[in-house]
C-alpha cells in the first residue's frame, strides 16, 4: 500500500459482487462492513477511533438508521446536529474525503446492484460535498470527478 495514497487502501481480498436487495439488513451489512474497514485504514481509522472510543455500537447503530432513512425512506434516524459534531472534529483533511468516498463506493459496489449502489454512491457524495465545503469552503475534487463519472455522454 501506498502510504501517500490513503485513497487506494484496499481491504483485504477482493469479495465478488453480492447484489444484496435494499432492506434494513443490508443496510446493516453495508454499515457494519464499511466502517470495520474505516477502522482499519491507516488514515481514517485514527481520526473515528479518536471521535468514537468505545461508543461504536451505538454509533453503528445509528448509521444503520440513518441509512435505513436515506436509501429506504423508512424514517428511521432521528436526527441530531450532524453537520456540528462532524465540524467538531480536528485533524480532517481533504484526503480524509477522498478515502471515505473510496471506500463507500467499493463495499457499495460489491454488495448492491449497478443502480442501487449508484444511489448510495450518489447520496454518500451529497453529504461528503457538503462536511467538505464546511471544513474547507471549497468544492471537493471528488465532486467533479463523480459529475464527470455520471454525466450523459451525448
Amino acid at each position: 500500500m501506498n502510504a501517500r495514497d490513503p485513497a487506494a487502501f484496499h481491504p483485504g481480498p477482493e469479495a465478488t459482487t453480492i447484489h444484496l436487495e435494499p432492506s434494513a439488513e443490508s443496510m446493516a451489512t453495508l454499515v457494519h462492513a464499511f466502517y470495520a474497514d474505516v477502522r482499519a485504514h491507516p488514515l481514517l481509522g485514527p481520526v473515528f477511533e479518536a471521535a468514537l472510543h468505545g461508543r461504536w455500537d451505538e454509533h453503528l447503530a445509528r448509521l444503520v438508521d440513518f441509512w435505513c432513512t436515506v436509501a429506504l425512506g423508512q424514517r428511521r434516524f432521528k436526527g441530531g446536529d450532524v453537520f456540528g459534531k462532524h465540524m467538531a472534529l480536528s485533524g480532517v483533511t481533504p484526503a480524509h474525503f477522498a478515502a471515505w468516498v473510496g471506500l463507500w463506493q467499493q463495499h457499495t459496489s460489491r454488495l448492491f446492484a449497478p443502480d442501487f449502489a449508484q444511489e448510495l454512491q450518489i447520496a454518500a457524495h451529497g453529504i461528503a460535498r457538503n462536511l467538505f465545503r464546511g471544513y474547507f469552503g471549497a468544492e471537493p475534487a471528488f465532486a467533479e470527478a463523480r459529475e464527470r463519472d455520471t454525466a450523459p455522454h451525448g
